[in-house]
């Protein structure tokens, strides 16, 4: 069962994954691989870097356009 606490107003308010136990665990662990690579295997990791740069644009343009407003919708309030 999701964990939720109530927000203003009596409104639920979902918990972050990041605060829970699987998303701490979830941080440790790539935070460890992430250092296993850059400390182990730092010209493989350079060597890539450009096309990690490339691929975070479209990536960026996929996740943090989220709000927006969505497609059709001019910003104007309809009566």
């Amino acid at each position: 069962m999701p964990q939720h606490s109530h927000g203003p107003a009596g409104q639920p308010t979902a918990v972050s994954f990041w605060r829970t136990r699987t998303g701490l665990a979830f941080s440790i662990f790539a935070v460890a691989v992430a250092g296993y690579l850059l400390f182990s295997h730092t010209a493989h990791v350079l060597q890539w870097l450009p096309f990690g740069l490339i691929l975070l644009c479209p990536l960026m343009h996929i996740f943090m356009h989220g709000g927006h407003g969505g497609h059709g919708s001019d910003g104007a309030r309809k009566p």
